[in-house]
């Protein structure tokens, strides 16, 4: 189960979040930015610290879930930079292709908005439709 969604730009800004369940804590707006600028940075840092040996042609995609006793953190990082970070229970082990699901509906109900501005909060009515239903049926 899908519990929170943070969407953060490629400089590290907060352009997205919404709790989906009651299971999880409602986030004051300072504590999501704080949030959003520290799994930037440390997902910034595990790129580049990874010890495998890299190819010139493959880029290291950093942090890509977090365990904890109670809950897992799952990132998607598009190739535009960026990210999708989903809070779920610990049954979700895989959920990039309805991250990849979510980076399409922002493709299709933000970025194609000509009221959208790029690094700004979404503010999209069906958006926020279109991504409760990817939610629910995951």
């Amino acid at each position: 189960m899908i519990h929170a969604l943070f969407i953060i730009n490629r400089s590290g800004g907060l352009i997205y979040n919404k709790n989906f369940t009651q299971h999880v804590a409602q986030l004051s707006s300072n504590e999501a930015l704080i949030f959003a600028g520290t799994f930037h940075g440390i997902h910034a840092l595990a790129s580049r610290i990874s010890p495998a040996p890299r190819r010139d042609s493959v880029k290291d995609l950093g942090i890509q879930s977090i365990d904890t006793k109670s809950f897992r953190i799952h990132c998607y990082q598009t190739p535009t930079g960026i990210k999708f970070i989903a809070v779920t229970d610990l049954l979700q082990t895989k959920l990039s292709s309805a991250l990849n699901k979510a980076y399409i509906l922002y493709s299709d109900y933000a970025l194609k908005n000509p009221f959208y501005n790029l690094e700004m909060p979404i503010r999209s009515e069906m958006f926020d439709n279109k991504l409760q239903q990817l939610v629910q049926a995951h």
